[in-house]
């Protein structure tokens, strides 16, 4: 029974997809450095500045708004000029800004962030783009089970090496690590050159495609929902720091935090091997239901943990299917644009959940912070539910031969 429910055979079949192999392993090593910025970064702005979090999570803001501003550029650049080009200046850029912002002032760091994220390595992006163009749509939703399981690898370790190289170094040597690791990054993505889009793809036309031909209400709506979950993992993970310190177990957040990526990973590993696919929307929406109680579970660290275990392994799930959506709807010719709004709808859920749950959380309790962000996320992600469910009803039926010949025989 469980053979027939999870199937293993697809995870091979896309595996041996020529290219797919080296494009994960690099983003795998491309998204380590990319995810210890915001701990190097405040550990950084609070050591060697001596200011305090508030004005390091200015900076964190800063890159973000400019991330999700310089996202969906860049996809339209790589969509007009090809993606090396866009990859020389993002590398160049990138590493002049980790390299510069150890000696920057704090008004002048705040500046350049933005900059910075203007500009930033575009590596979440260009590898969801180069999956749609190398893996047939049939065996996408493995590949970005795959590619949401890298993600979950890379947080693992990031934040925990940019803690250790702080701590026992010095955050000024962690931000040139980081700079140094994006620059190599940036050179293995410029070397491999994976490609962004199919020729032959009969959706790819010739001409620029009008962006009010292919940005349409349901595209919209799987954004709305990408930023819905990032919100609500987001507001889960200030939430879990905040209910442990109540509780006097701070000192179990990473183990606590470790196993909920350990929940995520096992999730994208089984959502990739399903026999069918889940619509996103509904998942994020289950998603958030499932986070909003998790506070109630109490403040020992392995209830906590435990209480995780349903939501967390739904993370990687949501984001893969939210990815597989937007390369499914979208022309081959504007989809590093598309891909570029998805990473900025990522970008906006994630910097939107933290102080929303911190919010509710000094106005209320410790776990006021999951049923915040759980039940706003399952409720946005609700609102734009049915425009979703209406355009797989639509397209089930012009699928189905049934359906067809009693339309044709009643013209």
């Amino acid at each position: 029974m469980v053979r027939g429910v999870l199937n293993l055979t697809p995870y091979r079949r896309v595996l041996a997809v020529p290219g797919l192999r080296g494009l994960l392993l690099v983003s795998v090593l491309a998204r380590v450095p990319m995810a210890a910025t915001a701990v190097a970064l405040t550990l950084h702005v609070v050591t060697d500045l001596g200011r305090g979090y508030a004005q390091a999570g200015l900076v964190g803001t800063a890159m973000t708004v400019g991330t999700a501003l310089g996202s969906p550029v860049l996809g339209r650049v790589v969509d007009r000029r090809g993606l090396r080009p866009v990859l020389a200046v993002t590398t160049v850029t990138t590493a002049l800004f980790w390299t510069v912002a150890p000696i920057l002032p704090y008004p002048l760091l705040l500046v350049t962030a933005f900059a910075g994220g203007l500009l930033i390595l575009p590596v979440y992006s260009v590898v969801r783009q180069s999956i749609a163009a190398l893996v047939p749509e049939d065996q996408r939703r493995q590949a970005y089970a795959m590619d949401s399981m890298s993600v979950e690898l890379a947080f693992m370790c990031g934040p925990a090496l940019a803690v250790l190289i702080s701590t026992s170094v010095s955050p000024r040597v962690t931000l040139l690590g980081i700079g140094a690791g994006m620059a190599l990054a940036g050179v293995a993505l410029i070397v491999l050159d994976p490609p962004t889009r199919v020729p032959t793809d009969p959706r790819t036309p010739g001409v620029r495609v009008p962006r009010r031909s292919w940005l349409t209400l349901r595209l919209i709506a799987i954004l709305l929902g990408a930023s819905a979950a990032t919100l609500v993992l987001s507001g889960a993970d200030v939430s879990v720091v905040a209910v442990l310190r109540a509780h006097g177990e701070v000192g179990w957040s990473a183990a606590v935090l470790g196993l909920w990526s350990v929940y995520s990973l096992a999730g994208g590993f089984a959502y990739g091997g399903l026999s069918r696919p889940l619509p996103p929307l509904a998942l994020t929406v289950v998603l958030g239901l499932l986070t909003a109680p998790v506070g109630l579970g109490g403040g020992r660290w392995w209830l906590l943990a435990l209480a995780l275990l349903p939501a967390g392994a739904l993370c990687a799930p949501t984001l893969a299917a939210t990815a597989d959506a937007v390369s499914r709807l979208v022309p081959g010719s504007v989809r590093g644009e598309a891909m570029g709004l998805h990473g900025s709808a990522l970008t906006v859920g994630l910097s939107l959940g933290s102080p929303l749950a911190g919010t509710v959380i000094d106005a209320t309790v410790p776990a006021g912070g999951f049923a915040a962000a759980g039940l706003l996320g399952a409720l946005a992600a609700a609102l734009v539910l049915p425009l979703e469910l209406r355009r797989r009803r639509r397209d089930r039926a012009a699928s189905d031969p049934v359906v067809l010949a009693e339309a044709n025989a009643g013209g």
